[in-house]
């Protein structure tokens, strides 16, 4: 396993089934960021299920300092035909605004960095919102690229009701 970084002022962990309700604490706090509060309708019990159930479908990550988490990252794994190999997609990262600008994000990445090297992954890839400039150039100093001949696509609730029918 690896190490799990450490400093004087926070440490990262892979979350356990009893972290459920602080993910949720910090999951409902990202969406009051991204103003889609109305969005976060996830449960302590299904999050818990898709992170430490028998068919477990993502992990986490849970930083802290002084004891109390400050902030997360959910992760799954996609696969690349063109690679052949897995890849590590980060759902969601997140850090409490007053613990921003300390190492805690980039720790969070370097982490996962490690972890998907270790893992015989070919890329780490995420999604971040086009008005949130403070990430994008965080991003851009970690080495990152945009993918801008990419456009997300997605079908949920009803559409994919519909679909499956």
């Amino acid at each position: 396993m690896l190490a799990t970084p450490r400093n004087q002022f926070f440490d990262i962990r892979d979350a356990t089934p009893v972290d459920a309700d602080t993910l949720i604490g910090l999951i409902r706090a990202l969406a009051r960021y991204e103003k889609r509060e109305h969005q976060a309708v996830a449960t302590p019990e299904l999050l818990a299920q898709a992170l430490f159930g028998a068919d477990r479908k993502a992990f986490a990550l849970i930083c802290e300092a002084g004891g109390k988490a400050v902030g997360f990252a959910i992760c799954f794994y996609t696969f690349s035909t063109f690679l052949g190999r897995p890849g590590l997609y980060i759902e969601d990262l997140y850090v409490e605004p007053e613990y921003r600008g300390r190492g805690i994000g980039k720790a969070i990445f370097r982490y996962l960095a490690r972890r998907a090297l270790a893992e015989s992954c070919g890329r780490i890839e995420w999604n971040v919102l086009r008005w949130n400039e403070s990430a994008i150039k965080f991003y851009a100093s970690l080495g990152a690229v945009p993918m801008d001949e990419w456009q997300t696509q997605r079908i949920a609730g009803s559409a994919l009701q519909a679909l499956a029918a």
